[in-house]
């Protein structure tokens, strides 16, 4: 049983949304937005938009100018942040406005380099502070998360661990132990080698490949998101069928730059919420 302590943490929120998901037996919805793309005002406003259509856990982008795991929309709207003049502390003051109008889980994803640099201690002492739940480092190895996890634990944050498909079973093992001696965490499992970026299709093997990280995970209790190239509300129906939850960031950063400012946050409710019906009726593992 958790403790009353764990369940006020920061990470418990992320808990309680895969808890939720589950009693309601659908998948978690985890659209991803960048801060300050377009604009830090309307990058705020399409996050609130997202948590009315149905998304169960936001997902925040931290421009950064070498981001070694976005693929080419990602990296055109962290570029776009960052030539605006986005930072971490803007990061963290829109993680604030959102959470003072939102109770939906937040977690910031970004890069280790900029987090050094930061101040890892300050850096979880203020995300904590501007309401955030857990932290995504795409380019930080579990051999070398020891600090970053201390100072998370120390805050009640989560850290994440991505698990791509050429993951090795001693290493998915590994993955699985040290994420579960943390709180309210999941694992990321990456969908496909490579980069971000929508795909029309899913990789074949991919249910074999999350079947295999969820032996390795099962006993740690840990759920499974998937990401990277989930567009369609047909994907999130077949991955919420044997996944916890769904992360979707190309498709809706592409949906934004498609679109004029005054059009954005109705594309956005209106795409989520088609996702968000497209995993009502499936049971989850």
């Amino acid at each position: 049983m958790q403790s009353d302590l764990t369940k006020t943490l920061p990470a418990a929120r992320i808990t309680a949304a895969f808890d939720q998901a589950r009693r309601e037996s659908r998948g978690v919805l985890i659209p991803y937005f960048m801060c300050g793309y377009p604009s830090a005002a309307q990058s705020i406003k399409l996050v609130l938009a997202a948590t009315q259509a149905g998304a169960d856990i936001i997902e925040l982008g931290m421009p950064f100018s070498d981001p070694l795991a976005d693929g080419a929309t990602i990296q055109h709207a962290g570029q776009f942040a960052l030539e605006r003049g986005m930072t971490i502390n803007g990061c963290l003051e829109i993680a604030s406005q959102i959470s003072a109008r939102s109770d939906a889980p937040l977690i910031l994803m970004g890069y280790y380099n900029p987090l050094l640099v930061y101040g890892i201690e300050r850096f979880c002492q203020k995300a904590v502070a501007s309401g955030v739940c857990g932290l995504i480092i795409p380019d930080l190895p579990p051999e070398e998360a020891e600090p970053l996890q201390q100072a998370a634990l120390q805050h009640g944050l989560s850290l994440i661990f991505l698990i791509p498909p050429t993951t090795p079973d001693e290493r998915i093992f590994h993955i699985a132990r040290m994420a579960s001696s943390g709180y309210g965490t999941f694992i990321y499992c990456v969908a496909l080698s490579g980069v971000t970026g929508a795909r029309a299709t899913l990789p074949s093997d991919l249910r074999a490949f999350i079947q295999r990280v969820y032996d390795y995970t099962k006993d740690f209790h840990l759920p499974l998101a998937v990401g990277f190239g989930i567009s369609t509300p047909e994907h999130v129906t077949e991955l919420t069928s044997y996944a916890e939850g769904v992360v979707v960031g190309s498709a809706l950063v592409k949906l934004i730059d498609q679109h004029v400012e005054g059009e954005q946050i109705e594309a956005v409710t209106r795409y989520l919420s088609s996702l968000h019906e497209a995993r009502l009726s499936v049971t989850t593992p």
